[in-house]
């Protein structure tokens, strides 16, 4: 007796456990969406209690930019006006230092900063020296000359003949360091010092001299504190909320983000726009597909092809025109009216004409195409490649003895990628916080429904045994003895135990005895 009590307790603990199981199974699967969805909310947003806040304050990812200059073979041959010729040097391999400065948190939900950036070189990621010479388009001499065209011959000639008296030739010779980050220069010095405010730089001359320990300009950015639905997007940058390098508004505008988060919960539908104060432009990019970066998945945003396009191709790209070939972008506007052009290395996705004006371009998808691997629920990148090239076009200017006859060309003059990739303690805590934890609690929800449905199956089974037990001990009714007389209540018709013998026919009417098949009647007197 008591262990048939304890079983059924034990039924009964089971049935509860299970009952609670399937219970918080169901709640969990109903409450876990949004509880995860509140706190990524909670984590992604530029608040200092937020999880995010750290890695947007101060990058922890390694950023490295990787240089490649074009070394010019053949400066005579062009000068006679034949096809240019470049050889491909590099990777210069420079560390890259991010942080914020300055930050105040604004009353409309927005946060204002400024970001440094340094550079470090780093020779064993390099395939060169710093001190390594390079042939290269002289920029200063030959924008001047474009600068001058239309001008009056005798302000040309005066240019040629300064251009001589101060050594400059159309072609310079000069170290990697000194293109990246400036040289004193005798034309800029003279033209510091008769036109002042002409040029940005007062001392030396480089491609990078003003991007290193220096901003990216004052930008100011919602918070999604207060408002979630702008988080990270741009409100003003140096307090404009839209440039006038230009000529249309929809070219001027300021769109996305400053380009190092974005709102989370991204679909296949949704795309990365952020303002870049380099190229002086928003920039779109779209999804290509899903994938997994060290066990977390991403979102790959790629360069459409329109990004370049020139306004025949893709109208909307008409304000930042006057414009070439397709798939090259003017920025003279923004770059002291240089004829400089972006693009993507080697003139990849670019008008075929461009690189085969040049020997030595081999335009390349999977080296040449730039891309952004975002987390889509946090909108996070964890890994990033941008690659975009810089061109001078250059040709004969009449007047300018310099130029010579060159011929008419985009000249490539260096192309540069920017990657990071999150990896170490920070790689491992974003996994664990905001992938793995999802995903237990993810599962978790379906194996306590499953665990408290098993459970519910047992108070169900046990009386199911139960039930056949009790049957198979009761025992079973009484025959009536052989021989015995029928009473009138014992079915005349009830069959005889098993293993009895056979019960005799019953006597006929009159009849005394029965001796075998005889039947003794009696006698009348």
């Amino acid at each position: 007796m008591g262990r048939s009590a304890r079983a059924r307790w034990a039924v009964v603990a089971l049935g509860c456990a299970g009952l609670l199981c399937a219970v918080l199974g169901a709640v969990m699967i109903l409450a876990v969406p949004s509880i995860i969805k509140l706190q990524v909310y909670k984590n992604v947003r530029i608040d200092p209690s937020s999880l995010s806040f750290n890695m947007w304050k101060d990058i922890p990812v390694p950023f490295y930019m990787s240089v490649y200059f074009f070394d010019i073979v053949n400066p005579s041959a062009i000068l006679k006006g034949q096809k240019p010729q470049v050889r491909e040097r590099g990777p210069y391999v420079y560390r890259e230092y991010r942080h914020k400065t300055n930050i105040t948190f604004n009353d409309n939900d927005t946060v204002s900063f400024l970001e440094f950036r340094n550079f470090k070189f780093q020779p064993d990621k390099s395939n060169g020296l710093e001190s390594d010479y390079i042939v290269m388009p002289n920029i200063l001499v030959l924008s001047a000359a474009m600068m001058l065209e239309h001008k009056h011959m005798s302000l040309k000639l005066f240019m040629t003949l300064a251009f001589s008296t101060l050594g400059q030739r159309a072609f310079m010779n000069r170290t990697v360091g000194e293109i990246m980050w400036g040289y004193d220069d005798p034309l800029v010095n003279l033209i510091n010092q008769y036109l002042p405010n002409m040029l940005p730089v007062k001392g030396k001359f480089g491609l990078f001299s003003e991007l290193n320990n220096s901003d990216s300009g004052l930008f100011t950015v919602f918070t999604g504190i207060q408002n979630f639905s702008r988080i990270h997007l741009v409100d003003r940058w140096n307090g404009l909320s839209k440039v006038n390098f230009w000529h249309s508004d929809q070219c001027n505008m300021i769109n996305g983000t400053s380009g190092q988060m974005w709102a989370p919960f991204m679909t296949p539908e949704s795309s990365l726009e952020f303002y870049s104060p380099d190229a002086c432009r928003s920039m779109k990019l779209v999804y290509q597909e899903a994938g997994v970066f060290s066990g977390i998945p991403i979102y790959r945003f790629t360069a459409p092809d329109t990004l370049f396009a020139n306004g025949s191709v893709y109208p909307p790209n008409e304000g930042f025109c006057p414009c070439l070939q397709s798939g090259i972008q003017n920025v003279s506007t923004c770059r002291l009216n240089a004829p400089l052009f972006l693009s993507h290395p080697h003139f990849y996705n670019a008008d075929p004409a461009l690189a085969d004006a040049v020997i030595g371009l081999h335009p390349d998808e999977r080296e040449h195409s730039l891309f952004l691997d975002v987390h889509p629920v946090t909108g996070i990148p964890m890994n990033c490649s941008v690659k975009l090239q810089l061109s001078l076009y250059i040709k004969a200017i009449k007047g300018i003895g310099q130029t010579g006859k060159i011929a008419p060309v985009v000249l490539p003059l260096m192309w540069f990628e920017e990657r990071g990739a999150m990896e170490g303690d920070t790689l491992r805590t974003f996994y664990t916080q905001l992938v793995l934890m999802p995903k237990v609690l993810h599962y978790a929800q379906y194996v306590l429904l499953a665990l408290g449905g098993v459970l519910l199956l047992a108070p169900v089974i046990y009386q199911i045994w139960s039930q056949g037990r009790e049957d198979a001990e009761s025992p079973p009714s009484p025959a009536a003895p052989p021989g015995r007389l029928p009473s009138p209540y014992t079915p005349l018709l009830q069959d005889p135990p098993a293993g009895s013998p056979p019960a005799p026919p019953p006597e006929p009417p009159g009849c005394l005895t029965r001796t075998s098949a005889r039947c003794t009647r009696p006698r009348h007197v």
